[in-house]
């Protein structure tokens, strides 16, 4: 049975552009690092800022942080202010936990490694963000590797 036509008089649908105001905003990189195309993307939802790194045009890990802590006594604001030697180390009262992927314990440590440096690096540039942060990860190589490490991290900060 033949599927009924529209009637002639009928006007055909319109296609709408989509709103460039809406209200979660979006910021992206790229780069290589260790000779693969790297692309990082973070959108600020108003709940969750959600941070992607991929090469290769995966995606394996998910791996979020919550930025607020229940316990105020196990925030950093007694503790001395970072110094240029150690403002690279994470904030200790981070907590990221794996969702999805880490499938070795390797890849799962280097991923909260990861995402704990994106939410540390986050919670200082806003210290009143209280958002969780959630971190999709997809690289290629689990490497342990400083250069590889710092050259991510230094392109996370162009998007964040």
């Amino acid at each position: 049975m033949p599927l009924p036509m529209d009637p002639p008089n009928m006007p055909s649908p319109t296609l709408t552009t989509p709103n460039t105001s809406y209200p979660a905003s979006t910021k992206q990189a790229a780069g290589h690092i260790d000779g693969l195309l790297t692309d990082v993307t973070c959108t600020s939802f108003s709940d969750k800022i959600m941070v992607t790194i991929t090469q290769e045009g995966r995606l394996a890990q998910w791996i979020h942080v919550p930025l607020s802590v229940s316990n105020p006594t196990s925030t950093d604001q007694y503790l001395p202010t970072a110094t240029s030697e150690d403002s690279l180390l994470p904030m200790t009262h981070l907590t990221p936990k794996t969702l999805l992927g880490g499938s070795n314990p390797q890849r799962e440590t280097i991923g909260q490694l990861y995402a704990t440096q994106i939410a540390s690096f986050i919670a200082t540039k806003n210290p009143h963000e209280k958002r969780t942060v959630l971190v999709g990860l997809g690289l290629s190589k689990f490497e342990v590797s400083r250069v590889v490490f710092y050259d991510t991290i230094d392109l996370i900060r162009k998007c964040i």
